[in-house]
């Protein structure tokens, strides 16, 4: 279950993983990235959003979902242009977490799961 929205520690966890990111220039221009779950929980929602967006996008599942264990590459139009991209989960339980201002354009793969603390994380590759 997830326990809370996270915030600005995001947009550290997405400077950091840009900086290491070996296949951020590879990536450049494109916003198309690889979710993996690793949460122990089945995702039921995914939506990505501008930043600057007020609302959530679709659910880029669809109908489907994203058991723990699995992934789904994410592709965008190439018009779409945002810098800055927030991402909200919401899990079979109902719970979600937020990450803000991913520069999707710097990453290629991201991974949701728990810390020792039981906080939800995004590692950033």
């Amino acid at each position: 279950m997830f326990r809370r929205v996270v915030g600005n520690g995001a947009r550290v966890l997405a400077a950091l993983g840009a900086a290491v990111s070996l296949a951020g220039a590879a990536w450049a221009g494109q916003q198309d990235f690889t979710l993996v779950n690793r949460t122990g929980y089945t995702l039921v929602s995914v939506s990505i959003s501008p930043s600057a967006v007020q609302d959530w996008e679709e659910d880029v599942l669809g109908v489907d979902l994203l058991k723990d264990g699995e992934s789904v590459f994410i592709e965008f139009s190439p018009k779409q242009k945002a810098e800055e991209r927030d991402l909200q989960v919401v899990d079979e339980d109902g719970d979600e977490a937020v990450w803000y201002g991913l520069r999707l354009d710097r990453i290629s793969r991201v991974t949701l799961r728990f810390d020792k603390s039981g906080e939800p994380v995004a590692d950033l590759e």
